[in-house]
């Protein structure tokens, strides 16, 4: 959580810009990596990051602090900002098309060459996820935010975003233990 972020919530919701700046520039990585992760299109990523934020602008003064991160609403104007994209797009997630810098795999060691290629295949196996799997294993594992934000994110409780990521997981073994011969599409 950003030091002093009620403080800078409060001046951005009388209108101060240069406090809305400084959340922008905290969050703002976070945010473009669960878009891109989504959208798998650095142009499409950049435009719907500029939605999010604008909106946020927008509605900053509507903002009301539930005792989590400021991070949990701009998370959930970026799930529909998402859901949005694809509505009039109708495009295909391309999950494999997200590189290893924003996955912030770095490989230490050779021994962790066997550890990226099997990251690798689970990468392609979260695109046969439905969308709601897919935001979920992203924000929890990805982004590593708690299950409190995830739900305040998704609008949904803790026990069913526990419920949505323990029924995630276990899809997304299925289709491992499917296509575990290392051929997948």
């Amino acid at each position: 959580m950003l030091e002093q972020e009620k403080k800078f919530i409060n001046q951005a919701q009388r209108g101060n810009k240069e406090a809305f700046s400084l959340l922008y520039d905290h969050y703002l990585p976070g945010i473009y990596r669960y878009i891109f992760f989504k959208v798998s299109r650095q142009e499409e990523a950049e435009d719907i990051t500029h939605e999010v934020f604008l909106s946020a602008w927008k509605n900053v003064k509507g903002y009301k602090y539930k005792g989590l991160p400021f991070s949990s609403w701009l998370y959930q104007i970026a799930r529909n900002a998402v859901i949005d994209f694809y509505r009039t797009s109708k495009k295909t997630i391309q999950i494999e098309l997200v590189s290893e810098e924003l996955l912030r795999v770095h490989p230490q060691a050779p021994e962790l060459l066997n550890a990226e290629l099997e990251l690798e295949k689970i990468k392609k196996l979260i695109s046969f996820l439905k969308p709601e799997y897919q935001d979920v294993l992203i924000m929890r594992f990805i982004e590593e935010l708690p299950h409190n934000e995830v739900a305040a994110a998704l609008g949904k409780s803790e026990g069913a975003i526990r419920l949505i990521q323990h029924r995630a997981m276990k899809e997304l073994k299925i289709l491992y233990n499917e296509k575990n011969d290392g051929k997948i599409s």
